[in-house]
């Protein structure tokens, strides 16, 4: 018997080929669209395809996929660490941020169209603009080591931090700066860094259901003068309080708010009507022409929230507008002006159509001129305001008011509320404009006294005339029925003059400049010129259309 040793070589197993030689790439997508999915189970996927394991079990299965295919192995590379967003290790960087007690961080959350958590709106002048470390685009990923999603995850997080909170931010996702936006503009539209605005309505952001954060919200009141200093955001602006703590704060947007006053609620949509199906028809409109006449009717209807006003240095006003309601006393303040310094300040004569009386000379109570000169001018905007009395016409003549202004003197107007717009609007008046408001019963009472006095009138109520001290039958019954009545008409003439005061004032709110309450006229007098000096040693919010 022979031993034969046989010695078997052995050979290398014989590997199927491989279906892919790109498994991490594969892996990357997986893991991403698992990662953005609001799935539970999606997101447990992704976070065990997120395995150190699991990703070098995939390396090895490219490298020898590669190597069965090519002799030369591909050098071995450390594969980059993926983040929900799909960015890499190298675009992720930590952020700390000081916070206060009550304090927001000063920067708005939205979510996109990734459903990635990014910055849509940093505040000016808070702490993290100061610190410039977070830009607009900024995806926040983790706060103080817990992932959040949602903007009400961020909210919870942050709450939870007492004195700093860290942030872990993924990269800029859009590198505009404000300088470039005002510069190239939005939309076409180029914008202003900075304007001021004069607030024409109340704000309260605690009332506001579309503010997407009561606390940044800046509560401002009528008359208020803001800098706006963002306007990127179409619903939004930024803005802070001139002469207030300098911190900024959101205010409605002029196109939010047009849209939020002009929204009816189907319930309360009286233009359309209902048809028996349940299918709204609309109305046709009626189309209404413009006239000087209705130019009040009109201006109802004129959304008034913000104007833009820029501060000028002191400067003296070419007129001074007094208005008020009937009986406040606004003539004889006016005369009491012009008397008193003829060299600084005069009023305008009223042109008329009446017929001119014997001993009366033209130039001196009125201008006289025919009906039809008179009409074709107020058809060519000559006039500020006109009426008719009596069949004839009334009215001041702008021309009038250009001759004082050229006399180097203050005109003096008491004209009509409804003026004020003309006046307002022109850089050629740059008018002051004080209201007069009525006092109380009692103060209100002494002024009537006191023009009846000056007017040497008996007194009138409606078209009731009793004089008290001349009538010889004081004591008679129906003497004293006429004086009984004529308290009553007297109290409700007083009634209605505390009633219409307020209402003007609220109507022409825009165009008043201060208010001064007519409780005595002294006092009224020296608060017109003290206001009026005032003028030439203080700055001036003006409108922009004055300058430029």
């Amino acid at each position: 018997m022979f031993n034969v040793q046989v010695s078997v070589e052995s050979k290398p197993p014989i590997l199927p080929p491989p279906e892919t030689l790109r498994s991490l790439d594969l892996h990357k997508d997986i893991y991403i669209r698992c990662s953005r999915s609001w799935n539970r189970d999606a997101r447990e996927l992704a976070d065990i395809l997120n395995q150190p394991h699991i990703k070098r079990l995939l390396e090895s299965h490219d490298q020898i996929a590669d190597g069965t295919q090519n002799t030369k192995p591909r050098p071995k590379t450390e594969p980059p660490k993926l983040f929900p967003n799909g960015m890499t290790n190298d675009a992720i960087r930590m952020v700390g941020v000081r916070k206060k007690n009550g304090e927001p961080l000063g920067l708005t959350v939205q979510i996109n169209e990734n459903d990635n958590l990014v910055i849509a709106r940093i505040l000016e002048g808070g702490m993290i603009e100061k610190q410039g470390l977070l830009h607009i685009g900024d995806v926040i990923l983790e706060v103080n080591g817990n992932q959040v999603r949602t903007p009400e995850d961020l909210q919870v997080e942050v709450a939870k931090s007492k004195d700093s909170v860290t942030l872990k931010v993924g990269n800029v996702q859009s590198s505009e700066t404000h300088e470039s936006i005002v510069m190239n503009g939005v939309n076409g539209v180029t914008k202003k860094l900075t304007c001021y605005m004069r607030t024409l309505y109340e704000y309260n952001p605690e009332e506001d259901s579309l503010l997407p954060c009561k606390e940044i919200g800046l509560r401002f009141d009528r008359g208020d003068i803001l800098q706006i200093v963002d306007q990127r955001d179409p619903n939004w602006w930024q803005a802070k309080k001139v002469g207030g703590d300098n911190k900024t704060g959101l205010i409605p947007s002029l196109e939010l708010e047009e849209r939020r006053k002009a929204y009816v609620a189907p319930e309360n949509d009286f233009v359309h009507k209902i048809s028996i199906c349940g299918a709204r028809i609309s109305r046709k409109k009626k189309k209404i022409n413009y006239q000087s006449k209705s130019n009040c009717d009109f201006d109802k209807a004129e959304l008034l929230l913000y104007e833009e006003v820029t501060r000028m240095p002191p400067f003296k006003r070419k007129t001074l507008v007094l208005i008020g309601t009937q009986g406040v006393g606004r003539r004889t303040l006016k005369n009491r002006l012009i008397n008193s310094d003829p060299e600084k300040f005069a009023g305008v004569i009223p042109f008329t159509t009446r017929p001119q009386r014997v001993l009366e000379e033209n130039g001196q109570t009125y201008w006289f001129t025919d009906r039809e000169t008179m009409q074709e001018e107020i058809r060519n905007n000559k006039f500020l305001e006109y009426g008719e009395y009596n069949g004839h016409l009334y009215g001041t003549h702008l021309d009038t008011i250009r001759d004082v202004i050229k006399q180097g003197k203050m005109c003096i107007l008491d004209c009509s509320p409804m003026s004020l717009k003309i006046l307002h609007n022109s850089s050629e008046f740059l008018p002051y404009v004080i209201f007069i408001a009525a006092p109380g019963m009692e103060q209100l009472k002494s002024l009537y006294d006191i023009s009846k006095s000056n007017s040497n009138l008996r007194y009138s109520s409606r078209n009731l005339t009793f004089d008290r001290q001349s009538s010889i039958r004081y004591s008679s019954r129906r003497a004293r029925t006429l004086e009984s009545l004529a308290s009553l008409y007297e109290e409700e003439d007083l009634k209605r003059t505390l009633e219409d005061s307020a209402s003007m004032q609220r109507t022409y709110d825009k165009y008043i400049d201060q208010v001064i309450t007519n409780n005595d006229f002294d006092m009224t007098f020296r608060q017109i010129i003290e206001a009026l000096e005032a003028l030439t040693t203080e700055h001036q919010w003006v409108p922009v259309n004055w300058i430029y």
